[in-house]
């Protein structure tokens, strides 16, 4: 075989369920042997849709998304994606091809040529290789895989010079060796430091952040045991589940969530980064922790950002967690934990605008509408912003968005694709009806528009909910607020239903928000997705 189909063999070694990408003249040979491989294959109308949709499909199923991409313009257009999986932590695999040698760079004009392509990307992967023989390949992929098993978890882009993709492959062995990496637990005596400051503490906290998700029940087993709330990012919301006592999924930006974390000795943070987005948003440099700082990451590097903890501990959250507490002193704290998380909550909620309790009601109505609770996938819009200062779901890894990080637009429907595949493919009989909603705005559904096409395509079970408040609102405001003049912000809205129907989907006007949760439980029927208009004077602010 070639160096095409050699890379689909390797690939399906290492289990990889489906790739996303646009074929083109430079990657045919990427696809020569996928027909018969057994992965599946899904062309958005965009490679930025494409990684999108790698992206949701990593977070739904645990495994790296995998993309396909041409060369040259292929490359410049997944940037943005892969620059919203780098700033998330999102395990994503990009090979592109690149001109062949000889051509590569030479600047004399040939098709997709860029001079430096590695260049373009380097800055939003772990790393890039440009693979000069067939022979590098094995090498190559168990690289990127050692950085989706046991390191924070990176897009990794692998190009493929054309002349290289027809290359006879070496011999295939009978046993391939595919040695696969674990996650390090944290240092024995840091891990015995960190328990004597806790077992000390009268008023422990814990933050919790996406690197934490798939630790949740150890995080929860140790927020139990010290009685302490669990404060949430937006990436972290389920971890606590919502009904949790110790639950907070509410914005550390937010008054009431920062007096609460001012008041706690020892905080321990767990997969987070402790960036802005989560922590400041409003950038108004309010966020501390007065007290003891604990911080576990993977990441070494990201343990000396931000603000440079009391302890740092190198290591998987999970297996670092499970350490912590063979050492710790359960402690009769009269559920003062619990008091403290009620408190912070309620203070929340007064604390909320109307048009953020509104939006909220929204989320809530959402959540609990369907059975069981739906994958909440947002865009940078108004009614994720309202999720993200104050709505948790009831599991982990059910409400994720585009707008914190990198924050770009045109990410939820695409990113919901990509999840509803991985949900079917991954799909136990409870899970079989999961159903997806995407939320998005009327302005940032024209980044990705194309894709109520690759929806139909890919035959999922998907529900996508439209805010049409006109354009650009969010940055109307923030004008408003600064003295500027709306400018660029009051755009032309076409038809969505009529955009949605044309492409083949269900589509429904709502008439008040009260029907909302009879329209989606109506609509979580699939497999063919359903477009739910909400306009903004519904909301009646």
């Amino acid at each position: 075989m070639n160096t095409g189909a050699y890379l689909t063999h390797l690939l399906t070694q290492y289990e990889v369920e489906c790739v996303f990408g646009i074929p083109g003249v430079h990657t045919i040979e990427l696809y020569r042997a996928l027909g018969e491989s057994g992965i599946r294959t899904l062309t958005p109308r965009h490679e930025q849709s494409a990684g999108f949709m790698a992206d949701g499909f990593a977070r739904r199923s645990g495994k790296p998304g995998v993309c396909f991409i041409i060369s040259g313009p292929g490359m410049t257009n997944i940037v943005t994606a892969m620059a919203q999986a780098w700033a998330d932590s999102i395990p994503m695999l990009v090979v592109s091809t690149v001109n062949e040698h000889g051509r590569m760079g030479s600047g004399d004009g040939w098709l997709h040529e860029l001079s430096d392509q590695q260049a373009l990307v380097r800055g939003v992967c772990a790393f890039s290789h440009t693979l000069h023989t067939a022979h590098e390949l094995p090498m190559v992929l168990a690289r990127a895989f050692a950085v989706f098993d046991s390191s924070r978890p990176r897009p990794v882009h692998i190009e493929i010079p054309i002349n290289v993709l027809t290359q006879d492959s070496p011999p295939i062995p009978h046993q391939p060796l595919m040695a696969r990496v674990r996650r390090p637990a944290g240092n024995a005596i840091d891990i015995q430091a960190a328990a004597e400051l806790i077992n000390r503490s009268r008023a422990p906290l814990l933050l919790a952040g996406g690197g934490a998700t798939r630790a949740h029940q150890a995080v929860m087993q140790l927020a139990e045991l010290i009685d302490a709330p669990v404060v949430m990012t937006v990436n972290g919301r389920g971890i606590a589940p919502a009904q949790h006592p110790l639950a907070v999924g509410a914005s550390a930006s937010l008054d009431p969530v920062r007096k609460l974390i001012t008041a706690s000795d020892v905080v321990i943070a767990v997969g987070t980064e402790l960036g802005s987005t989560d922590y400041d948003f409003n950038e108004d440099g309010g966020f501390a922790i007065p007290g003891q700082l604990i911080q576990i990451d993977i990441d070494p590097q990201q343990l000396m950002r931000t603000r440079i903890p009391d302890l740092a501990i190198v290591g998987d959250a999970q297996a670092t967690l499970r350490a912590l507490q063979s050492q710790l002193n359960p402690v009769d704290r009269n559920t003062s934990g619990h008091a403290r998380a009620t408190a912070c909550l309620g203070d929340v909620a007064q604390h909320l605008s109307v048009r953020y309790t509104r939006y909220v009601g929204v989320l809530n109505m959402i959540h609990d509408a369907l059975e069981p609770a739906p994958i909440i996938i947002g865009d940078s819009t108004q009614i994720i912003y309202a999720g993200n200062s104050a709505f948790s779901p009831s599991e982990p890894g059910k409400y994720f968005n585009s707008a914190t990080g990198f924050g770009t637009l045109g990410y939820a429907l695409p990113a919901a694709i990509g999840t509803a595949v991985a949900t079917a493919l991954h799909a136990t009989d409870n899970e079989s009806r999961q159903t997806i909603v995407a939320i998005a705005g009327d302005g940032g559904l024209q980044f990705t528009v194309g894709d109520l096409s690759t929806a139909i395509d890919a035959q999922v079970n998907l529900i996508l909910i439209v805010h049409d408040n006109g354009g650009y609102v969010e940055i109307r405001q923030f004008m408003q607020d600064n003295a500027v003049e709306p400018i660029g912000v009051d755009l032309h809205t076409p038809d969505i239903l009529m955009q949605a129907t044309a492409c083949g989907w269900n589509t429904h006007r709502l008439d008040a928000l009260s029907d909302l949760a009879s329209v989606i439980s109506s609509s979580a029927q699939g497999p063919i997705p359903t477009l739910i208009l909400i306009k903004d004077e519904l909301f009646e602010y």
